[in-house]
């Protein structure tokens, strides 16, 4: 006896009804859609492979079996990125660019004794990163509600009228008055990392964020060039300038000139050829379900977050130790546990360290963050960081030996020193990615921003002077052959290996994107 579909329907029939609301069938998403062409009642269940047809008979019926098209990954827009960074070079050339004449010009205006200019110094450059940690939330929350490309241009014209008006000081008070100025409008390098982020996708963002760390690297070099460079032009070339009394009124305008020109020349490109990132919301006539807001602590409590902003801190505190101490530790004479460089050779280690930490940020992170990911890259920083410190006692070690085996070792562990070492600057990309993967979702990623670089701005106000006074004790009172600052250092760095292993597992690339991105960018 015949029985009517219509009784006993087919199994894949049911099957194919049941998955409509259910089963996610042939490994896609499921929709069900009305289908005109099969009849009334028909219902095609529709996936990323293909679709299946149920039609009024109740038989199931294979509408569409062959799989589709991978979508192809979204190119890495170089230019849009490399105009970001372009811009990102210039709030260092500004932080930095004080530097070597910062005594001379505190002594000369404030007329002080040779024994208050540290004091001095000191508070005037910390007080760019103090100034910077209070204001850096007030900037994300400006570009959430103007626009990331509005507030980085007004960041970046403050950057240009502070040095400015810095050179152009006559007194104490209004170096400090400018320098917090300068501070304020420093916001630029958080705008920069929340639209990077939000061009990037997980298949391009380590290349994306080596670019913007290479770029800081660049302003860190050319600021102290620029300012020890142009710093009193009278003096330093006087047929050019020294005839020019406006150049010997204010001797360090000219340096303040050039620095705020380059940063004008970001804010330029950045107003012609920068496209906004910020999505507004258009009005349409569906409804919009705004998100809900999160409070600050919220975000802290959110999964990866804690952890996150603790290696970023913690990071940027080794950095900024290590920046401080390493060319007071290459100058000091080896007796006293240095290295006894003179200024041609700590120039020299200085140039080649530059170029092997450009090599492992623009080459290596982004071949090993395709193959292992951000926390794998965040291990070896970690496995490495303690033995990178623990070099420099060993160097100064077998110089103090000095016999021809120990300068033989010297010079191969100096060689590992400058070249291998400076691969742990890819941790500091590395917890740049880690803060991005952690944010709950993506409308947070500047404020998270904003938190990270306020505790690295508390930090950078803060530690290299403690650093640098550490190290001046340890060599004047000798403690542990004036290796007292390494000393401390090496059991921090172990604790940030630790860290490292608890940093989650981030949005790793897909296999072969990074390559189909170069063709087809």
């Amino acid at each position: 006896m015949t029985k009517s579909s219509s009784q006993s329907p087919s199994p894949g029939a049911h099957n194919a009804s049941n998955a409509s609301a259910t089963t996610p069938l042939l490994v896609g998403k499921l929709i069900g859609t009305a289908s005109s062409e099969a009849g009334p009642g028909a219902v095609s269940v529709s996936g990323e492979y293909g679709a299946i047809g149920a039609s009024g008979d109740g038989t199931a019926e294979a509408i569409v079996a062959a799989p589709g098209p991978k979508a192809a990954p979204k190119p890495m827009p170089k230019f849009q990125i490399l105009l970001l960074c372009y811009a990102r070079v210039m709030e260092p050339i500004a932080f930095f660019s004080i530097f070597p004449f910062i005594a001379q010009m505190v002594q000369e205006n404030g007329h002080l004794p040779k024994t208050d200019v540290g004091f001095y110094s000191g508070l005037i450059e910390s007080l760019f990163s103090a100034t910077q940690m209070l204001v850096l939330l007030g900037w994300s929350q400006l570009a959430d509600r103007i626009g990331r490309k509005p507030v980085l241009i007004i960041t970046l014209i403050g950057t240009a009228i502070g040095p400015m008006l810095f050179g152009m000081s006559k007194t104490i008070g209004q170096m400090i008055l400018f320098r917090c100025l300068a501070g304020v409008f420093s916001g630029s390098g958080l705008v920069i990392r929340t639209m990077i982020s939000e061009l990037s996708t997980p298949d391009t963002q380590a290349k994306a964020f080596s670019w913007f760390a290479f770029g800081g690297n660049v302003g860190i070099f050319l600021g102290p060039l620029i300012g020890g460079a142009l710093a009193d032009p009278a003096h330093q070339f006087p047929r050019a300038f020294g005839h020019v009394q406006f150049f010997i009124d204010y001797p360090y305008a000219l340096q303040g000139f050039v620095v705020g020109a380059f940063s004008l020349t970001g804010c330029i490109t950045s107003i012609l050829f920068l496209e906004e990132t910020l999505n507004q919301p258009k009005d349409t006539h569906r409804q919009v379900v705004e998100q809900p807001s999160r409070s600050m602590w919220e975000l802290m409590k959110s999964p990866g977050v804690g952890i996150s902003l603790w290696a970023y801190t913690h990071a940027m505190f080794l950095a900024f130790a290590f920046t401080a101490i390493l060319p007071v530790a290459l100058y000091t004479p080896v007796r006293f546990g240095g290295t006894g460089f003179d200024a041609f050779k700590i120039s020299i280690y200085m140039a080649v360290q530059g170029a092997s930490q450009a090599i492992w940020l623009l080459v290596a992170f982004p071949l090993l963050h395709r193959r292992i990911g951000t926390r794998g890259v965040m291990k070896i920083c970690g496995y490495a960081y303690p033995w990178f410190f623990l070099g420099f006692i060993m160097l100064n070690l077998l110089l103090r030996a000095h016999t021809h085996i120990a300068m033989v070792t010297f010079w191969i562990l100096g060689v590992v020193v400058m070249v291998v070492g400076p691969g742990v600057s890819m941790a500091f990309t590395g917890v740049q990615l880690a803060i991005n993967d952690a944010a709950p979702d993506p409308h947070v990623v500047g404020t998270l921003n904003a938190l990270a670089m306020s505790f690295a701005s508390a930090v950078r106000a803060v530690v290299p002077g403690a650093a640098t006074a550490i190290y001046a004790i340890g060599v004047r009172g000798q403690i542990l052959y004036g290796h007292l600052a390494w000393a401390i250092l090496i059991p921090l760095a172990m604790a940030f290996t630790v860290v490292c292993f608890y940093i989650p597992e981030g949005k790793r690339p897909s296999k072969g994107n990074d390559e189909e991105n170069e063709d087809e960018s």
